[in-house]
């Protein structure tokens, strides 16, 4: 693959460090409302420059663009190379239109130590955009890891009376997860006449024994990040102790991490591999999703269920990715998307009311639909969302990724509906309690507007995605054909050898 240098101004390193020098600002800026403001602006100014991105993206291309290449440090061959394609462009979009709501749903939530938790948000902002862009496995290792001590404050200084424990865990699992992935590129590296260049990697035929080793030690690490069932033990613990944001960044971004690795490396990388492990991955997926969604059923606290919510809805986009054809993987593509709108926004919500009520528990916020119209109206629209109503964005995604299942395996696909059918269980069961069930609080006041402000956006992409998705899907096309041409022209070689 090839790497387009577009006229975009180093477009990409601007979206990845204006983040981090906004977080330098805010070291020698006073006052908790003016720290505020800062981040606000930093934020949104990226979100706005990104849309330079879809602007100039060229559709009918598979190779990476808005590239940059320069050495970095050529004692040990590592450069800074930056480059995305119809796999991550959507994903680097949606974490900058995401941080501003972060800084604005947090906006009275976080009331001590504003500017070191606005310093955390905008570091993350720089590791996850440049963990999508990044072509250098070491460059993309760095960002890897960046986002790990942010994310670890987030939840160990501002979360909730378990911080200790569910930041400690998120960090050893994550760092387990990082172990193997370093192991991985090591191999590569050697294997690869000393780059640590990605497009280089994915030109490269390895023997399938190489194959499924490197495979093995980027599934732990991407399985961990997602998580997949059975490493999902982190997630819900540090989704309630996470602060609003934190549980928003954790849902729409970071998961969204794993899920892109299989998709630019064990892919394209190890496909003899990938092709050879899919039935064991297929079945974990579906396991996720039942587990998940039996689990999501039975919780009281309101966060909690949309933590284990997550469980089920990754477990839906692995499905996509490892059924290997093109309605699973773009429907895992656009799914991630929806996932990181819809349950960021569920996140949002969950905070905007814990800071009325003090409490998660779903029987303290019986009958709001009596007082709170405004909230319980954005609450029905990200909960039919949430479990794949027609016309909104996640039944598009859903209906690709179980339209490509059947075409795989209709054994897998009879397994996994039962998921779809627990979302819908577990939702309608919460805003069955949350609107109607009592006669409602009269002691808490409706969504302010600076917070209709903040979900208003994300209203607007669950209706856009789910009745004309058409343009978030184009950009995706051609770069998924030529990834799974990559997957399966290999297997078909491999199959000619063994005769």
């Amino acid at each position: 693959m090839e790497l387009i240098i577009s006229e975009g101004q180093h477009l990409l390193s601007w979206l990845i460090f204006i983040p981090l020098i906004g977080a330098g600002l805010l070291f020698v800026t006073p006052g908790e409302e003016n720290q505020r403001r800062l981040a606000l602006v930093v934020t949104t100014f990226n979100a706005i420059l990104s849309l330079k991105l879809w602007t100039g993206f060229n559709v009918a291309t598979a190779d990476f663009q808005f590239g940059e290449r320069l050495c970095w440090i050529p004692s040990l061959n590592i450069e800074y190379a930056l480059g995305i394609d119809g796999i991550s462009i959507l994903l680097v979009m949606l974490t900058t239109f995401i941080m501003p709501l972060c800084v604005l749903g947090s906006w009275t939530y976080i009331s001590k130590r504003v500017k070191e938790f606005m310093i955390c948000l905008l570091i993350m902002e720089t590791a996850m955009v440049g963990v999508f862009c990044s072509l250098d496995f070491i460059l993309f290792y760095v960002f890897w890891e960046m986002m790990l001590i942010p994310m670890y404050l987030l939840i160990a200084i501002w979360g909730g009376p378990r911080k200790q424990y569910a930041s400690i865990k998120f960090f050893l699992y994550t760092l387990a997860g990082s172990v193997m992935l370093l192991v991985a590129i090591i191999a590569l590296y050697l294997a690869n006449d000393y780059s640590w260049y990605i497009p280089d990697m994915m030109d490269q035929a390895y023997s399938k024994n190489f194959q499924l080793w490197v495979f093995g030690a980027f599934f732990l690490a991407f399985a961990i990040k997602v998580p997949m069932f059975p490493f999902h033990t982190w997630l819900p613990a540090a989704h309630v102790e996470a602060p609003g944001a934190g549980s928003v960044i954790l849902a729409s971004v970071l998961l969204k991490m794993g899920t892109y690795g299989f998709l630019r490396f064990c892919l394209p990388i190890t496909p003899q591999a990938t092709v050879a492990l899919v039935p064991y991955v297929l079945w974990l997926s579906v396991a996720g999703i039942l587990y998940g969604g039996f689990t999501a059923l039975a919780q009281s606290d309101m966060k909690k269920l949309i933590a284990y919510s997550s469980v089920g809805h990754m477990g839906f986009v692995t499905l996509g990715i490892f059924v290997l054809n093109k309605n699973g993987v773009e429907g895992a593509l656009i799914q991630m998307v929806n996932h990181g709108i819809t349950t960021g926004a569920l996140f949002l919500m969950i905070s905007m009311i814990y800071e009325r009520t003090h409490s998660r528990e779903i029987k303290d916020h019986c009958g709001l639909a009596y007082n709170l119209p405004i909230f319980v109206t954005f609450l029905t629209i990200f909960s039919l969302s949430s479990l794949g109503f027609p016309a909104t964005n996640s039944f598009i995604g859903e209906f690709l990724i179980l339209v490509g299942t059947f075409g795989h395996n209709k054994i897998i696909a009879g397994a996994a509906i039962p998921g779809a059918v627990l979302a819908a269980a577990y939702m309608l069961r919460l805003l069955q309690y949350v609107l109607f069930k009592g006669k409602g609080r009269t002691d808490i006041t409706d969504l302010n507007f600076r917070e209709c402000v903040t979900l208003l956006p994300l209203v607007v992409f669950v209706f856009w995605i789910g009745l004309a998705p058409e343009p978030f899907m184009n950009v995706m096309h051609t770069s998924v054909e030529f990834l799974l041409n990559q997957v399966h022209s290999s297997q078909a070689v491999a199959a000619l050898a063994l005769h």
